[in-house]
């Protein structure tokens, strides 16, 4: 049979030819979807001649390695990585420094390797070639030796919804440190929040937490104002919060981010300023300080800030000199401008260590990862070189979303990020991991294959990703930061997948309006996956109340998704449901907590929304604007918790089923 080239092109560069949806049916990718993802990764393809050079290529490339691109090894034991033809090696570290070097013929024998991420540098005869080598611990840290425990529970939060007689109208970094402590005292081992990655500064409106600008920087939006670093007690700061907090209106039950940006942003340049002219000399060296230690990435990120400032949040549509960071003239930018953008992002991680460092829970602040962020922000435009270009990475019909879900985020190539040795990669999960006890990873899926979504129309396919390399890095970051690690795993699962993750010490994630038998019924909880970490809502899932009330189906119906009958069945459903898994005369949340904090799941999260019996969901999948997504406010104030007796009956709970950390203080 005479090969295709076009085919036989995209398989070689990781593009599947099929996958199976939920109910097993097949879905091939078409001809024009292979162009359009070749076209993205900078491949040339558009005919059956291009494509057969393309593939010339990538054959006559591949046959010239003398190894791997790039080869994963498990650190503190010796390795031997294969080459193809005798050659010189020389091995250096990820500071440039040269940690072995030899001859080799067939196999290049390495000592044991501190746990880190190298590069193996062969010469043979004129050809020179690199191999990235990953030196990972075999597995994940665990919870048991942070906290003596083998079953924990921890809460979950939205950020942006605390409430406070102190903050400007949205949650900020030091609502955050009073939650923690909160928690901590009702025994809780973490307590987790909506992923806190920068927005951008001239994205106003953004309301997603899962649509950052950057996800290796922070939201500068929860900074809390009244607690900048070298500011306690200045008079004049004071004086400007107070003015800017008087307005605020705190009977609002929805964020209001366009109107927080307004009063926030003049705000945040005069304490700026203030800093520059009042703060003692140590804060002022500790700023430097970070600001050296963020070094290019850093100085990049301000960059990008204080362009979008001036030319708007799209690089795509800034003037042509200014959209690539390696062209931009040298008076582009303000000095003044570059340093406040690093002020801000020094300001926030203060504030988030101190957070995390309050908290006297043993674990501390459970942060969620994105999987991706803007194609217009910042993190695609200092990785243009890496970036898929026409592309948006998305999901294919699934349980959390049945029509599919294109999510506009950055997708990147498989060979653009293993040239640069996976950098963003790396650098997003060490700064998230600085202050997270706990990471979750959302859609780990992605890390074996991420589905892209041409900008053409043509239907999106799986693209493969370097699953044993990435996960090795995860392994190595989270070695360094002493990070547990939850795997989002929901959605279609490759078979292998979820046992791959769970023996490298990745914990699951259990979502209990997902667990279903075979007949559709809940899955019992002392059925759950022991590894993993269960709940029974998620920011994209209806509250514990809302599902009992069946509230996502009263907003399906409301928006037009189905119809009156559809609307009557799911309602009837749901009550069954419910019956099935809330025993007679008892309360759904009360109920549903105790099989889960009685199961052998080692880490359950309780939802501060199921706490104070919240109806309305953060989130509902598919909208944007038809629901008021990522703005609702919690009814109580974050300093009031302490006082609502169903924090104590859900600390009461866990002590009972053994979960409760450390020496929990009750109000007995």
């Amino acid at each position: 049979m005479t090969e295709n080239p076009l085919h036989a092109l995209a398989e070689a560069k990781g593009i599947l030819a099929v996958f199976h949806d939920q109910a097993g049916n097949a879905h091939w990718t078409s001809d024009d979807t292979r162009r359009a993802l070749l076209r993205a990764m900078g491949i040339p393809a558009e005919t059956e001649t291009a494509a057969q050079q393309s593939l010339d290529a990538h054959r006559a490339e591949a046959a010239r390695r003398i190894a791997p691109l790039e080869y994963v090894v498990v650190a503190q034991h010796p390795a031997g990585i294969p080459v193809t033809r005798p050659c010189v090696w020389v091995l250096v570290d990820e500071a440039g420094a040269e940690v072995g070097s030899g001859m080799a013929d067939g196999l290049v024998s390495l000592p044991p390797l501190e746990t880190g991420v190298y590069w193996l540098h062969l010469t043979a005869g004129d050809e020179e070639q690199a191999t990235l080598v990953p030196a990972a611990p075999e597995k994940l840290p665990t919870i048991a030796p942070q906290t003596g425990m083998d079953r924990i529970w921890g809460a979950t939060a939205a950020l942006y919804g605390l409430r406070s007689a102190r903050n400007l109208g949205v949650g900020d970094y030091s609502d955050l440190r009073c939650l923690a402590e909160t928690f901590g005292d009702a025994g809780a081992s973490f307590v987790g929040i909506n992923p806190i990655h920068n927005w951008g500064w001239a994205s106003p409106d953004t309301a997603s937490p899962y649509s950052p600008s950057h996800r290796g920087f922070l939201n500068t939006v929860h900074i809390a104002a009244d607690n900048i670093p070298g500011l306690a007690g200045n008079e004049d700061a004071e004086t400007l919060v107070g003015q800017v907090r008087a307005g605020i209106d705190r009977d609002a039950t929805m964020v209001n981010y366009s109107a927080h940006a307004a009063r926030q942003k003049p705000l945040l340049r005069n304490l700026f300023v203030l800093f520059k002219n009042a703060a003692r000399e140590d804060h002022k060296a500790a700023f430097a300080a970070h600001r050296q230690s963020g070094g290019e990435q850093l100085r990049r990120f301000a960059t990008y800030e204080a362009l979008s400032a001036i030319h708007g949040g799209n690089w795509h549509s800034w003037p042509a000199e200014l959209r690539d960071p390696e062209t931009i003239p040298a008076n582009a930018v303000g000095a003044d401008d570059l340093e406040f953008h690093a002020w801000l992002q020094w300001v926030a991680t203060v504030q988030l260590m101190e957070a995390a460092s309050a908290s006297r829970m043993p674990l501390g602040l459970y942060l969620d990862l994105a999987v991706g962020a803007r194609r217009d922000g910042a993190e695609a435009w200092m990785e243009q070189g890496s970036v898929a270009q026409g592309v948006s990475i998305g999901a294919p019909p699934d349980q959390l979303g049945p029509d599919g879900q294109n999510w506009q985020l950055t997708a990147f190539t498989p060979a653009g990020s293993a040239s640069s040795g996976y950098r963003n990669f790396r650098y997003v999960l060490r700064q998230t991991m600085q202050a997270a006890s706990v990471l979750r990873i959302d859609h780990i899926l992605g890390l074996n294959r991420s589905f892209w979504i041409a900008d053409d129309g043509s239907p999106g396919a799986y693209v493969q990703q370097s699953l044993t390399t990435l996960l090795a890095l995860v392994r190595i970051e989270a070695h360094r930061a002493n990070c547990i690690v939850v795997g989002e795993d929901l959605g279609l699962v490759p078979d292998g997948f979820r046992e791959t993750l769970a023996a490298g010490g990745f914990y699951g994630y259990s979502v209990l309006q997902f667990e279903k038998e075979g007949d559709g019924s809940f899955r019992d909880p002392g059925r759950l996956r022991a590894q993993s970490l269960a709940c029974f809502a998620t920011h994209d899932t209806p509250t514990l109340h809302g599902y009992c009330a069946g509230r996502d189906i009263f907003w399906w119906h409301r928006l037009g998704s189905i119809d009156s009958g559809q609307a009557d069945w799911y309602y009837g459903a749901r009550r069954a449901e419910i019956a099935a898994l809330v025993p007679a005369g008892s309360q759904p949340g009360p109920a549903i907590h105790a099989r889960l904090a009685y199961s052998p799941v080692a880490m359950i999260a309780v939802q501060l929304d199921d706490v104070l019996g919240e109806i309305e969901a953060q989130n509902l999948p598919g909208t944007i604007d038809e629901h008021p997504n990522w703005r609702r406010i919690y009814t109580v104030a974050v300093t009031d918790l302490d006082d609502e007796p169903a924090l104590d009956e859900l600390a009461q709970m866990m002590r009972n089923a053994g979960r409760a950390s450390g020496n929990p203080q009750g109000k007995d």
